[in-house]
C-alpha cells in the first residue's frame, strides 16, 4: 500500500479529482490505481479566502512503481491490524467483572468476551432507551434521579454529549483505529475512520452504544442495568468478592471503569485502595451564534455545505499561572443539565451528528489544582466541586435552573436583567445571577482574561452579550486510582481503567485504555473453558 500526504484539493472537488490527484503524484495513469482510499482528511483555512481540503490517501496499484525516498509524502505503509493473542497461564475461576458501561467499560468488555472471558458488565444506570426518559423528565421539570441522568447509565456521560472520537494520546499500538472500526460497524458513519476530527453526535451514538452491548452478549458476555457495587472483598491483598446492592459475586477480575462523578464508589474504594487527588478544571459554558463561530474560522465561505459548522479550540496562559482552555466544544448544540446529586447543578455540551442547532457552546474552564482544594484528603477535589454544584444550585433558584450571566455583565461583577441577541439553551431553564457568587475569584479573573485573549482570536468570541452558565465542574476525574505496571491497584486483580479512574479525558482514550487493560488480563489470564451456565 502506497501513502500519499499532503495531497490538497479545493473544497468543491469531487472523487474523481482524488483519483487525478493522486495519479498525478504518483506519476502513473489513473488506469493504473486498483484502489483509493483516504486515510485522513482535514481543512486547511489559514486563508479565507482559498480553504483547501488536505487528504493523507491509501492507493493500491496493479504494478508495482519505484518510491523515491527523497519525497517523504509518499511511502510505503502495511495495511492495519489489531489483533491480540491470548497469551495469558493463569488459570481464573470465576468471570471477570468490569463496573461501569462508558467507552472504557464497553470495549474493555467487548475485547474479554471476543477472547472467551465471558465478562459480566455492571452500571449503576438503566439502559439508553429508559435513561433518555429519565434525562427528558428533568430537563422538563427538575426531576432529578440520581442513578440515571446524563452522568450515570448505558455508554457514561459521553453518550449525551457531542461524540467526539479526537483524541491527543499517542496510538502506535493502532487500538484506536479499531475503536473506531467497532464504532462503524455497530452503525457509526464511515467517514470518522478518517476525518481529522471525528464525531458521532449523540443521536447516533446512543444506537451505537446498544449494538455494542449486543455484539457484546452475542460473545458470552452479560450486562447488569441498575445495579451499584458497594464493596469489594479481598485477602492478603487479592481480590475474592464484590458486593452489590443486590448480590454477592465472587471473582477474581474487577476493571474499575466507573465515570468521574461516581463519588460514592470513590468513597467505599478510599477505604481500600490507594487514591490520589489530581488536576482538573473547572469554569462555565460559554454560547455564541454558529454562525458568528462559522463566519470567524471560514470567512465568506461560511455555510459552504461541504465545511459543516465550524469549531474552535484556544488555550491562554493568564498572567496569574493558570490555563484558561475552550473545552468539548459542541458545534449547532445545547448546554444541558448534567446533575448526578440533589441539591447541586452542573453544565455539560451536547450536539446532534449534524450540529444544526442555533447557538455553538463550549466550556471554558480554569485548571485548578489539589492545592486549590483546600484539603489533604485524597477525596478533597469531590468535595471542592461539591461546593460549587451546591453554591450554583442555590443561586440558580434551588429548583435546578442554572445560573446565566452575560459576558459584559460578568466582566462587571454584576447580574444581567435581560439578553441580548443570544438565548441560552440550558434546560432545565436559567436564571440571571453573578457568576462570581458560585466560583472561586481566580477563576473569575482568568475567565476574563481568557475570553477576551480568545476573542482576539475569533471576532465575536468577547462579544457583550455572550452568554455563560455556570458550573462546569465535570471536565475530568477529580481523582487517580493508582495502578502499577501490571495495571493493577495495590489489591491485586482490581484493575483501575479510563476516565473515573484517572487514566483517559474523553471517550476514544477510555475506549483505548479499556482494550489497554483487557490486553493485559489476557496476557496474565487463560480464558475459562467455559463458564457453567454463564452464573
Amino acid at each position: 500500500m502506497i501513502r500519499i500526504q499532503q495531497v490538497k484539493l479545493p473544497i468543491e472537488h469531487s472523487e474523481d479529482d482524488l483519483r487525478d490527484k493522486a495519479a498525478e503524484l504518483l506519476k502513473v495513469t489513473k488506469e493504473q490505481i486498483k484502489s483509493l482510499s483516504i486515510f485522513r482528511k482535514s481543512i486547511d483555512a489559514r486563508k479565507k479566502d482559498d480553504i483547501m481540503f488536505i487528504y493523507a490517501l491509501d492507493v493500491e496499484l496493479y504494478n508495482d512503481i519505484k518510491i523515491s525516498k527523497r519525497n517523504n509524502n509518499i511511502s510505503v505503509v502495511e495495511p492495519f491490524i489489531y489483533e491480540i493473542e491470548v497469551s495469558g497461564e493463569k488459570l481464573i475461576n470465576k468471570r471477570p467483572v468490569i463496573v461501569g458501561s462508558g467507552p472504557a467499560g464497553l470495549f474493555c468488555a467487548l475485547l474479554l468476551a471476543e477472547k472467551g472471558y465471558n465478562p459480566i458488565v455492571i452500571e449503576r444506570g438503566k439502559k439508553v432507551k429508559d435513561r433518555i426518559k429519565d434525562i427528558e423528565k428533568f430537563w422538563k421539570d427538575g426531576t432529578l434521579n440520581e442513578s440515571s441522568n446524563i452522568q450515570f447509565g448505558e455508554g457514561g456521560a459521553g453518550t449525551f454529549s457531542d461524540g467526539k472520537l479526537n483524541t491527543l494520546i499517542k496510538d502506535r499500538s493502532k487500538r484506536g483505529k479499531r475503536v473506531l472500526e467497532e464504532f462503524v460497524e455497530a452503525g457509526a458513519p464511515s467517514e470518522i475512520l478518517y476525518v481529522n476530527k471525528p464525531h458521532i453526535g449523540t443521536d447516533l451514538l446512543r444506537d451505537v452504544i446498544v449494538n455494542i452491548r449486543k455484539k457484546v452478549i452475542d460473545l458470552g458476555g452479560t450486562f447488569r442495568f441498575e445495579e451499584c457495587v458497594t464493596d469489594i472483598c479481598a485477602k492478603d491483598d487479592n481480590l475474592y468478592r464484590i458486593i452489590t446492592e443486590n448480590d454477592i459475586i465472587d471473582t477474581d477480575i474487577l476493571v474499575l471503569a466507573i465515570g468521574h462523578s461516581a463519588r460514592d464508589t470513590f468513597e467505599m474504594l478510599n477505604k481500600k485502595v490507594k487514591i490520589e487527588p489530581k488536576p482538573f478544571a473547572i469554569g462555565v459554558r460559554i454560547e455564541h451564534p454558529q454562525s458568528m463561530i462559522d463566519e470567524g474560522q471560514y470567512g465568506e465561505l461560511a455555510g459552504h455545505p461541504n465545511l459543516g459548522p465550524a469549531d474552535y479550540k484556544f488555550v491562554h496562559k493568564c498572567k496569574n499561572g493558570r490555563s484558561v482552555y475552550s473545552f468539548c466544544m459542541c458545534p449547532g448544540g445545547m448546554v444541558t443539565g448534567s446533575s448526578s446529586e440533589k441539591g447541586g447543578v452542573v453544565t455539560n455540551g451536547m450536539s446532534f451528528y449534524d450540529r444544526d442547532l442555533e447557538n455553538a457552546n463550549s466550556a471554558v474552564v480554569v485548571t485548578v489544582n489539589p492545592q486549590d482544594f483546600g484539603g489533604d484528603d485524597a477525596l478533597a477535589g469531590i468535595e471542592f466541586q461539591r461546593k460549587l454544584e451546591q453554591k450554583a444550585f442555590e443561586i440558580g433558584g434551588c429548583n435546578y435552573r442554572a445560573p446565566v450571566q452575560l459576558y459584559k455583565d460578568f466582566v462587571d461583577k454584576k447580574a444581567s436583567n435581560s439578553f441580548g441577541n443570544i438565548y441560552p439553551t440550558y434546560r432545565p431553564g436559567s436564571t440571571f445571577a453573578n457568576l462570581w457568587d458560585c466560583l472561586p475569584d481566580f477563576v473569575c479573573e482568568s475567565l476574563v482574561e481568557g475570553i477576551s485573549a480568545f476573542g482576539t482570536w475569533l471576532k465575536g468570541f468577547d462579544r457583550p452579550d455572550s452568554v455563560l452558565t455556570g458550573v462546569e465542574t465535570r471536565t475530568s476525574s477529580p481523582v487517580r486510582i493508582v495502578r502499577e505496571e501490571d495495571m493493577q491497584s495495590n489489591i491485586k486483580g482490581i484493575y483501575p481503567c479510563g476516565e473515573g479512574s484517572g487514566y483517559a479525558g474523553g471517550i476514544m482514550s477510555a475506549a483505548i485504555d479499556g482494550l489497554k487493560v483487557a490486553e493485559f488480563i489476557i496476557k496474565t489470564y487463560k480464558p475459562m473453558e467455559k463458564i457453567n451456565s454463564k452464573k
